[in-house]
């Protein structure tokens, strides 16, 4: 355990990664120390109650911990998602600005720096990444051009080319402020559409997506279908609320 505060914390979302959540991990470390930037990893390992007993990943992120005092592992029984698991990341962070980043591969580690650099060039609340060049099959593609239309079309006010594109990296005080409380996919909407009513500040810097060689996508029919539910609630909350 660490005894001074970090000047980043980031979060790793490792589920079902296994092993790869180490290699991930030691290229994290690796970019990070490389521009002098003092950090700790929030590796999140959460398992699935009797599903998962082939997963790796909670032993590797908890070995990971105890050889580095700057790993924290976060592995505990689900309770949710996607969102599920980012929120329980971002409980056990220490830091005054927080990234949080997919552990599978699909966005380069040296993402966080990019990102990171721009946050720091101005007086931004959370900076992140679109995604203009994908690499992850025509699917995905079209499926993510049309849920970004379809929010931006409900959400006119939101301006940000890609939600759910990470890494992100948000101010830790802005964090309490946006009171998350996602459990699932919508977690990404959530943090830019709150930011956006509140009059918070985003910025955001390109990236290349990569296909996922180590396992299949998470994101199906049930997920989309998902995405496009949560969208329409929120609205409808929103204009209950009198909030255009």
């Amino acid at each position: 355990m660490r005894e001074t505060k970090p000047e980043l914390s980031v979060v790793v979302l490792c589920y079902r990664s296994g092993n790869f959540a180490a290699v991930f991990s030691r290229q994290l470390k690796e970019i990070l120390e490389k521009n002098h930037i003092d950090y700790e990893l929030i590796l999140v390992g959460n398992y699935k109650k009797g599903s998962d007993n082939q997963d790796r990943t909670p032993a590797t992120v908890r070995v990971l911990a105890q050889q580095d005092e700057k790993i924290v592992a976060v592995v505990r029984e689900k309770e949710g998602m996607m969102g599920w698991d980012m929120r329980s990341g971002f409980e056990v962070v220490t830091g005054d600005t927080v990234a949080v980043i997919d552990g599978d591969g699909q966005m380069p580690p040296e993402d966080i720096i990019k990102v990171y650099t721009k946050f720091k060039s101005g007086d931004f609340d959370i900076g992140k990444t679109y995604r203009d060049t994908r690499l992850d099959g025509f699917v995905r593609v079209v499926v993510s051009l049309i849920y970004n239309s379809f929010l931006r079309f409900l959400f006119p006010r939101v301006k940000v080319k890609d939600i759910n594109s990470k890494p992100k990296i948000i101010k830790r005080e802005v964090l309490r402020k946006l009171k998350l409380n996602s459990d699932d996919w919508f977690i990404d909407a959530e943090i830019i559409i709150k930011a956006t009513y509140l009059g918070m500040s985003v910025v955001e810097v390109p990236t290349q997506f990569y296909p996922n060689n180590e396992r299949s996508s998470f994101v199906g029919l049930a997920t989309i279908l998902e995405f496009i539910g949560n969208l329409i609630s929120y609205r409808i909350r929103l204009f209950i609320e009198k909030k255009p």
